[in-house]
């Protein structure tokens, strides 16, 4: 009889951090590593074509995607930077206006 080796969710799904980087532009700094910012939420989300998708998914309300950091193996954690977008809003303005 065959056998699975493992849980099969765990070979289709990422395990997705999201934490906020808004600091980072409010504040001017040079960014942290990953695991020091504030956890928004923690989420699964399908390993097919993940990258091409993450800067166009919606993860948090309110929030942009700013930058990825993927694992180093398959059952590492994906952390997701994301902005306020209240304040990336006024930052393009800002820059626009300047």
């Amino acid at each position: 009889m065959a056998e699975l080796c493992g849980n099969l969710w765990e070979h289709n799904l990422a395990r997705i951090v999201i934490v906020d980087v808004t600091d980072d532009y409010r504040l001017m700094q040079p960014p942290l590593p990953s695991d020091f910012y504030p956890v928004l939420k923690e989420t699964y989300m399908p390993k097919y074509k993940l990258i091409d998708r993450l800067p166009a998914a919606e993860l948090v309300t309110g929030y942009l995607y700013d930058w990825h950091e993927s694992p180093e193996n398959d059952h590492d954690v994906w952390y997701v930077g994301v902005v306020l977008e209240e304040l990336a809003n006024e930052l393009l303005a800002n820059t626009i206006h300047a």
